[in-house]
C-alpha cells in the first residue's frame, strides 16, 4: 500500500557551531536544562546529571529514576574516555518457574521471546528489574562533577511540580499504550482521563492539560535532599520496593542495597585511522566494534556513501548481529517495534564529552507506576530470554544484556559523541553515523540528515528510501528489502543524538524527525 504522506515536504534541523557548550537531546527543555548548567559553569558531567533528571520527567515513558542505562565520558584534561554502567539487573529471588512458556509463539513486544503466560516478563510487577539510573548519576557526579547535586535535581523538580503540558505528541504518545496503562489503576490515574487518553492541550479553545506529577516531585526532592543512595539504602527505595510487591513483583530492600553502578575502561578499537570508545560487557558495545571490523575491510569511496558502502553497513551489521545472537542471547527476528529509551550528548567548552542512554526499556516500561514514590517503573526482566539454557536465559540476581550504545569517536581533529534509542536499531545507526563521520568526513548537519538503512538482526533490511535507486538496488540484490519514510511517529529507525567538536568548535543534533528533540548551546540561555 502507497503511503498517504506528502510527498513534497522536507524537514531539517539547523545545527550551530559554537565554541560554548552543546547539550542535544530528545527533548528541548531537558537540553536547555543541561545548557544553563553549563552556563553557571558546571561541566559536561554536571549537565549530564542535571539533563538525566529532567528529561525522565519530560519523557516518563521513556525513562526515569526507575530505569537503567550506560554512558561513556570524555575527560578531556587527561585524554582518557571511561565507561559507566548503571543497567538493571534481576531481583535475587526472582523464579524462572513463575515465567512458564504458553506455547503461542512469540511474545508481541521488542524481542521475539517465546510468549510467557500472561506476559509476565513484559508487563507488571512481575517484569520489574533493579533501577541503576539513580546510583549512575550518584557515582558519576561523586567523581567528576562541580556542582552541588541538590542544585542539579532542581529543574527536574519545577518540571514535576508543574508536571508534563500534554501536548500533541504526548498525547500521541500516551493514545498508542492506553490499553496497557489502564491494566494498573496507579498508571491510569497518571496518565489517563476515565480510562481513555487524555485532552490535548490547545486543541481548539480546550483548557491547558498537564499531568499530576506531584508525587515524582516530592520524590526527587527526597533525593535532592538525601542524595543518590536514599533510593537504594534509604526511605525512598523502602517505599518504592513496598508498592512494587504489593503488586505482586519479588524486588526487595535487599536487591536496592546490593546495587552499585561502576566504571570500566572502554573498550577501545581503532577503525581505519579513527579511533572510537564504547561499552564493554553485556551492551551493544561489542557488536558495534564487530560491526565496524566488517565495515573496515571494504574501501569507502566517494565523497558521500553509495552502493558499495550502504552493501558493507549492511555486511557488517548482520555479522555482527548473528554473533551477538550467538553469544548474548538474541534470537531470531525482531517485531517491527523499537525501543522505547531516551539519549542525550554533551559537550563542555573545554571538551570533556558525556553519550548518554538510559532506558525504561519498553514504552512505560512495565506499564506499572509506584504510587508512593510517583515513579514509572521499568520492565527490564523482558531483557531475559524465558527459555533456560540459552546465553541470556532468565535468571535470578543477573544483569540485564543492553542494546544500548553511546559511543565517543576520534578522528583527526574532531571528535564526536554519539548514541540513539531505539532498542535493536541503535547499533545500525551509530555505526552508520561515525562512518559518514570517519569515512566520509561528514559535519554534524551532513551526518544527521543523511538517509539509512536498518538491520536488526534478522535477514530483511530497512531503507530509506529517499536513497538513491542505485543503492536500493545493490542492497536489494543481496538482501530482502523494505522501503519506507522518516516519519515522527513511528520510528523505523533509531533516534539518534550527538555532538561534535570539529577545530575547536562544538555542535549538536538530534534525530531531524523528533518534534521535540533539540541542541541548546549554553550561549542560548545564559543570563
Amino acid at each position: 500500500m502507497r503511503s498517504s504522506l506528502s510527498r513534497s515536504q522536507t524537514t531539517t534541523k539547523t545545527v550551530i557551531e559554537t565554541e560554548y557548550g552543546v547539550v542535544a537531546a530528545q527533548h528541548s527543555l531537558a537540553a536547555e536544562v543541561g545548557a544553563q548548567v553549563l552556563a553557571a559553569g558546571g561541566n559536561a558531567v554536571d549537565a549530564a546529571v542535571a539533563t538525566s533528571f529532567a528529561i525522565g520527567v519530560l519523557e516518563p515513558w521513556m525513562s526515569g529514576p526507575a530505569g537503567g542505562g550506560a554512558l561513556m565520558l570524555w575527560r578531556a584534561e587527561d585524554g582518557q574516555a571511561q565507561a559507566l554502567n548503571y543497567g538493571m539487573r534481576s531481583p535475587a529471588a526472582l523464579d524462572p518457574a513463575n515465567y512458564p512458556l504458553s506455547g503461542a509463539g512469540q511474545a508481541g513486544d521488542l524481542f521475539p521471546w517465546e510468549h510467557v503466560v500472561d506476559d509476565r516478563n513484559l508487563q507488571g510487577a512481575t517484569s520489574i528489574a533493579v533501577p541503576g539510573v539513580v546510583d549512575g548519576m550518584g557515582k558519576m557526579h561523586g567523581r567528576y562533577g562541580k556542582m552541588p547535586w541538590a542544585e542539579l535535581l532542581t529543574p527536574a523538580i519545577e518540571f514535576a511540580q508543574e508536571g508534563l503540558l500534554v501536548d500533541w505528541y504526548a498525547a500521541l504518545i500516551i493514545a498508542s499504550t492506553t490499553r496497557a496503562l489502564a491494566q494498573d489503576p496507579d498508571a491510569a490515574q497518571l496518565f489517563l482521563e476515565d480510562g481513555h487518553w487524555p485532552t490535548i492541550t490547545g486543541w481548539t479553545a480546550l483548557a491547558e492539560k498537564r499531568l499530576d506529577q506531584s508525587a515524582l516531585a516530592a520524590s526527587l526532592q527526597q533525593l535532592a535532599d538525601k542524595g543518590a543512595r536514599d533510593l537504594y539504602d534509604g526511605d525512598l527505595g523502602e517505599a518504592m520496593v513496598k508498592d512494587v510487591q504489593a503488586k505482586g513483583g519479588c524486588l526487595s530492600m535487599q536487591d536496592m542495597r546490593s546495587y552499585h553502578a561502576h566504571f570500566a575502561d572502554a573498550l577501545t578499537f581503532a577503525y581505519r585511522e579513527s579511533q572510537f570508545h564504547a561499552l564493554p560487557g553485556l551492551t551493544a558495545g561489542p557488536t558495534f566494534r564487530h560491526a565496524l571490523g566488517v565495515m573496515e575491510q571494504t574501501n569507502m569511496q566517494g565523497a558521500v556513501p553509495g552502493a558499495g558502502a550502504f552493501t558493507a553497513y549492511a555486511t557488517g551489521l548482520k555479522s555482527a548481529y548473528a554473533d551477538r545472537q550467538a553469544h548474548m542471547g538474541h534470537d531470531g527476528e525482531a517485531p517491527g517495534t523499537e525501543g522505547c529509551t531516551t539519549h542525550f550528548s554533551v559537550v563542555d567548552r573545554d571538551g570533556n564529552m558525556v553519550s548518554q542512554t538510559q532506558t525504561l526499556l519498553s514504552i512505560f516500561g512495565s506499564r506499572v507506576v509506584s504510587p508512593s514514590t510517583g515513579f514509572v517503573m521499568n520492565n527490564g526482566i523482558m531483557w531475559f530470554d524465558p527459555v533456560q539454557g540459552r546465553p541470556n536465559s532468565l535468571a535470578g540476581g543477573k544483569p540485564c544484556l543492553m542494546n544500548v550504545c553511546p559511543v565517543i569517536g576520534e578522528t583527526g581533529d574532531t571528535r564526536f559523541a554519539f548514541g540513539a534509542s531505539g532498542g535493536r536499531k541503535i547499533v545500525s545507526a551509530v555505526a552508520q553515523l561515525s562512518s559518514f563521520a570517519t569515512d566520509f568526513d561528514m559535519d554534524l548537519a551532513a551526518a544527521f540528515h543523511h538517509a539509512r538503512i536498518d538491520v536488526s538482526g534478522g535477514e530483511r533490511i530497512m531503507a530509506d528510501e529517499s536513497l538513491p535507486p542505485d543503492v536500493i538496488s545493490a542492497l536489494a540484490a543481496e538482501h530482502p528489502v523494505t522501503t519506507t519514510r522518516r516519519t515522527v511517529f513511528p520510528y523505523a529507525f533509531a533516534c539518534p543524538a550527538g555532538v561534535m567538536r570539529r577545530k575547536g568548535m562544538n555542535s549538536g543534533c538530534t534525530e531531524i524527525m523528533s518534534p521535540w528533540g533539540d541542541a541548546i548551546h549554553e550561549q542560548e540561555v545564559a543570563q
